[in-house]
């Protein structure tokens, strides 16, 4: 079987040109380094925020940036720019590298550079290290995805909250691990009551008798796209439920896709061997994508 993930994209060669923002500079590819001693690095001590262009817009801007200033006011972080200077930041970055369409772009904030090599954040005396990694990205998944159930769970808020864009991703990393061993292409995770959440990378839905099933959201990331497909499903007479359901739910489904940024929504052919409806690309999911896509072109 050929090996797929929701991120995986279409080759493209301009990608080894690219010019990434870095801490106010734009440099090549080959010279945007950090430093050893920085906090994300030695303790994934940061936050990050992913964006899509379309046809020269960035789409669902303001929420991301939202999003972006959220997480950072939660860890305690300065980026050290509002968000006139954030957003500035990211059409500087997609001006330098000629970018019109198709394009994925990674924000990533960490406490800075430690004076010595140890946890408190005190030691992070230089400031924030932001960066800008933008690339030319066509989604190319070339078959709906697998997925296996893995005994990795999305915690409670008071651990590391789930719902946070963090560089911290070693358990969502695990999962994923856990998944490939079990031969699925990605992670299926239960939360601690062992309802179905969310995959290690992505926001999931299943579809059942015509209605939209996700979780409670209490326990997966925040997505902006899974956000999105409620509300269109909300505006289009679509039944949308934000419920807590089992694998037994799950197994029985008609559809399942997830949804993300990059991928917007990716159907899902079997998990943990069980056949998901057809096991292709279902009405629903092409009436959801047909919807978001409209989205997308009026914002």
């Amino acid at each position: 079987m050929t090996e797929v993930t929701t991120h995986l994209a279409a080759e493209d060669v301009r990608n080894e040109e690219i010019l990434i923002y870095l801490n106010g500079q734009i440099v090549p590819k080959a010279h945007a380094t950090v430093s050893v001693y920085d906090s994300g690095f030695m303790l994934g001590d940061g936050v990050w925020e992913g964006l899509r262009l379309y046809d020269g817009k960035w789409a669902f801007l303001d929420e991301h940036i939202d999003r972006l200033f959220e997480a950072a006011k939660a860890i305690d972080l300065d980026i050290g720019l509002d968000r006139k200077g954030v957003i500035s930041a990211l059409l500087e970055t997609q001006k330098a590298n000629e970018m019109t369409t198709d394009a994925h772009a990674r924000l990533m904030v960490t406490r800075g550079i430690k004076t010595r090599p140890f946890q408190h954040p005190s030691l992070s005396q230089q400031g924030p290290t932001f960066v800008i990694i933008m690339e030319h990205s066509q989604p190319k998944i070339p078959r709906p995805i697998t997925l296996a159930t893995v005994p990795h769970l999305r915690g409670l808020p008071m651990t590391q909250d789930p719902k946070l864009n963090s560089h911290s991703k070693l358990n969502c990393i695990l999962a994923c691990i856990a998944a490939q061993k079990a031969g699925a292409d990605e992670a299926l995770m239960l939360d601690l009551h062992g309802f179905v959440n969310t995959t290690n990378a992505c926001n999931f839905f299943i579809v059942k008798k015509g209605a939209v099933w996700t979780s409670t959201g209490d326990y997966c990331m925040n997505g902006i796209t899974r956000q999105k497909v409620i509300d269109l499903c909300r505006a289009n007479d679509i039944p949308v439920f934000e419920r807590n359901f089992s694998l037994v739910d799950t197994y029985s489904a008609d559809e399942a896709f997830l949804t993300g940024t990059f991928g917007a929504q990716t159907p899902v052919s079997s998990i943990d061997g069980r056949v998901i409806g057809t096991g292709e690309l279902g009405a629903m999911t092409i009436r959801i994508r047909k919807l978001y896509k409209d989205l997308v072109d009026r914002s």
